[in-house]
């Protein structure tokens, strides 16, 4: 479906992404892993680009995202993006030297559809950031806000899925999160528990907004109870001194 912004998937991005920029800025170490991916590829499409996070600013870059919001939000020193989803690319066969994709897939329509094409429109590697679902669950925000965890868990595709649907050879990677990651997913706050209980970084990731708001709130406050008296550290505090953690965060690498 695509929502009154454009935005397409199950995620309405007219809502929810409003300052979505604040709060998800690409993190330059994550960025490195990326960069490496594309190998030697110059000319690049960015599918889900959204406001711009992890475009590699030395390469000739074609963005494409469907929400105007988060389109509206993309640095003059990017390029504009076009209106497009996953699933139908303007664009010829083998048109790009490499393709990337960064924490999208779970909004797309028809995942096989929009792997298809983006290994149709790309000749060399496709570069995919996105979360395992397997290991969603495993983070420590499970103890306090488990629908959303479980919502991530049953949103995201399994690493397999994305890896055969693009085809060719493929490497899966676990990308190590830094202690202050700059991309405020929920597991970049995994030694910082307190920025989760800021409305922003919530609304940033996008699992919050299909829970209820009162269910959110409880979470919230479940948490902040949690940091007040001490449980918190007692359980997790080492966390605070872990200069990376390793949580869901995958990158998949594909090469026809």
């Amino acid at each position: 479906m695509r929502h009154a912004d454009g935005s397409a998937g199950d995620a309405d991005y007219g809502t929810i992404g409003f300052r979505y920029a604040d709060y998800r800025q690409p993190d330059p170490r994550i960025a490195a892993l990326v960069q490496k991916a594309l190998g030697p590829a110059q000319h690049v499409l960015n599918v889900g680009a959204g406001a711009g996070s992890y475009e590699p600013l030395d390469r000739d870059v074609t963005a494409v995202e469907p929400s105007q919001s988060m389109r509206a939000q993309r640095p003059a020193s990017h390029p504009v993006a076009i209106d497009a989803t996953a699933e139908n690319l303007p664009f010829p066969d083998r048109h790009f030297d490499g393709c990337m994709a960064i924490f999208t897939v779970h909004q797309w329509a028809d995942l096989a559809a929009g792997l298809r094409e983006l290994r149709r429109v790309t000749s060399g590697p496709v570069v995919i950031m996105s979360c395992d679902p397997q290991a969603v669950e495993e983070f420590w925000l499970n103890d306090y806000a488990p629908m959303v965890l479980a919502t991530e868990a049953r949103r995201y595709p399994s690493m397999p899925s994305i890896a055969d649907g693009l085809g060719g050879t493929h490497e899966i990677i676990p990308v190590s999160i830094p202690f202050d990651c700059r991309d405020g997913f929920n597991e970049a706050y995994y030694g910082r528990p307190e920025r989760l209980l800021e409305p922003g970084a919530r609304t940033a990731c996008s699992a919050w907004s299909f829970v209820a708001p009162n269910l959110a709130a409880s979470y919230v406050a479940k948490l902040r109870a949690a940091l007040a008296d001490g449980s918190w550290d007692r359980t997790y505090g080492n966390l605070r001194s872990e200069p990376f953690f390793t949580g869901s965060l995958r990158l998949v690498i594909s090469r026809p």
